[in-house]
């Protein structure tokens, strides 16, 4: 590697760590789940393998429209493809990211660009610049938490896999 190119790691950005619970909040998690129906998934993989294409499936056979953001996809889940969040051309509720934390920020932009509602990070996906750009253009925010798992837990279908403990933690 040369030493004019830029190292890019997946570390997130642990500045937002102390003060994270503020965007787990389960009242703004309720809120976004029963108001919205159209989720554009930045991330969407074809692969049935990845983490994304799995909640996009559950997120569809639920009653969201998924809408795949992926440049590297033309078609996935029946859905049309777009390059970038700015290409949709309607209305989106929620933009959920599957991507590494350092794209956050680009993407929250693009999220208060297209008058997006949410902006919800996936598991490990942690930015808190990407956080103050959304909250800054007036998005609820949250992170490091997954759409599906919370669907399961605050919508009623924890049984779906099995289990109804009540308790869903993602503490590291």
């Amino acid at each position: 590697m040369s030493s004019t190119q830029p190292l890019v790691c997946a570390i997130p950005d642990r500045s937002v760590m102390a003060d994270i619970n503020r965007y787990q909040d389960p009242l703004v998690i309720r809120e976004i789940l029963h108001t919205s129906r159209t989720i554009a998934v930045v991330g969407l993989s074809s692969n049935p393998l990845r983490p994304s294409n799995f909640v996009g499936f559950y997120l569809q056979r639920h009653g969201y429209r998924v809408v795949p953001v992926n440049p590297n996809e033309t078609e996935v889940l029946d859905e049309r493809a777009y390059a970038n969040l700015t290409d949709i051309p309607f209305p989106i509720d929620v933009v959920d990211v599957f991507r590494a934390s350092q794209f956050v920020p680009a993407i929250a932009q693009d999220a208060v660009k297209i008058g997006a509602k949410s902006l919800w990070l996936q598991f490990g996906v942690i930015s808190g610049e990407g956080a103050r750009i959304a909250e800054q253009g007036g998005l609820h925010v949250v992170m490091d938490r997954c759409m599906k798992v919370e669907h399961a837990r605050h919508m009623g279908r924890m049984h779906w896999l099995g289990f109804n403990t009540g308790v869903v933690n993602a503490t590291r």
